[in-house]
């Protein structure tokens, strides 16, 4: 099984900008939403709160991720979580297959970025950085 996001690319065949990082994002309200960020890039934490129109946003405690989600961090996804949160996806995996967590460790599962904006009504903007 892959430890880092580089070797799991590398065992998938794919660059790291392919996987998607499925991050559970918590509001000041306690609600939750789903950011989807590619591999090679960090959330953005100005950009999103100004898509999202909030000024407090932060990663729950690995305890809270589970709770909420249903899913383990590493393995969240959207798809199929016990709770439909909006969803932000980042510009950059439009018109990409992607790879995400497939709700277990050692699985993913592949998409068409399109598809799964669309099918969700994920809002599509700028909310990633590059790393470091």
């Amino acid at each position: 099984m892959a430890n880092s996001l580089p070797e799991a690319a590398a065992l998938l065949g794919i660059d790291p900008a392919g996987i998607v990082k499925t991050l559970v994002v918590k509001r000041a309200d306690d609600t939750y939403l789903f950011a989807l960020i590619p591999g090679d890039r960090a959330i953005s934490w100005p950009k999103l709160r100004a898509v999202v129109g909030v000024n407090k946003l932060q990663l729950p405690d690995p305890e809270r991720a589970l709770a909420a989600t249903g899913y383990e961090r590493g393995t969240i996804v959207p798809i199929g979580s016990s709770t439909e949160w909006p969803i932000y996806a980042d510009e950059q995996i439009v018109g990409t297959r992607i790879a995400m967590g497939a709700g277990a460790h050692g699985y993913s599962l592949f998409v068409e970025a399109d598809d799964l904006i669309a099918a969700y009504g994920a809002t599509v903007a700028d909310i990633s950085q590059q790393l470091g």
